[in-house]
């Protein structure tokens, strides 16, 4: 892992606290590799209760569905995930069987995330980047407004949202110029199953 390691006590000044961040966690063969495989996925435009957001995805081992409200059984994470999601545990500490869920979404030019806390069933989460650079922004309210950040993801690069900075702050991606992918891995909470 590279530098802008984040400590394990906390991130630093600004940033969220239980955010972590390392560039370099997958490298640029397996992550060659990915996108290779990323690109025969059966991708479907992300559904918000009937809105179809402007990225594609394809989940394993759980899929949301809004309309429902509900964490619904999906198909196991593939061979092919599971040097991708060994790499995430590593890096946040967890034993890879811990991790039940992989998302794998396609942000075309102009996609983006809104502002959004994951679903409560899912503990932590762990995202990997690929393809090109991506902003990451949070923020949560304070009195009369918001506190902010915001954090550049690499590809190749691995953050960590767990503790505050997965129950206390919002956060988002912002629209890219170019092609994206990425994976999100989640843990579920104890007791919580797909």
């Amino acid at each position: 892992m590279a530098a802008r390691q984040f400590d394990l006590f906390g991130a630093p000044a600004g940033l969220p606290e239980g955010l972590r961040y390392a560039e370099d966690v997958i490298s640029a063969d397996e992550a060659g590799r990915l996108v290779e495989a990323f690109a025969g996925l059966p991708f479907q435009a992300f559904d918000f209760h009937g809105f179809k957001g402007n990225r594609r995805i394809v989940s394993y081992g759980g899929r949301y569905d809004f309309s429902a409200s509900r964490l619904e059984a999906a198909e196991p994470i593939p061979d092919f995930l599971l040097p991708a999601r060994a790499a995430a545990a590593a890096f946040a500490g967890l034993e890879p069987e811990r991790i039940h869920h992989a998302m794998v979404t396609e942000y075309a030019p102009g996609a983006g995330i809104g502002w959004h806390r994951d679903r409560p069933e899912f503990d932590k989460v762990i995202g990997l980047s690929f393809v090109s650079p991506a902003t990451m922004r949070f923020r949560r309210r304070r009195d009369a407004g918001w506190e902010r950040a915001a954090l550049p993801l690499a590809p190749g690069s691995a953050y960590l949202l767990d503790g505050p900075a997965r129950q206390d702050w919002q956060h988002s991606i912002t629209p890219g110029e170019r092609l994206r992918y990425s994976v999100t891995f989640r843990t579920l909470r104890p007791g919580r199953r797909a």
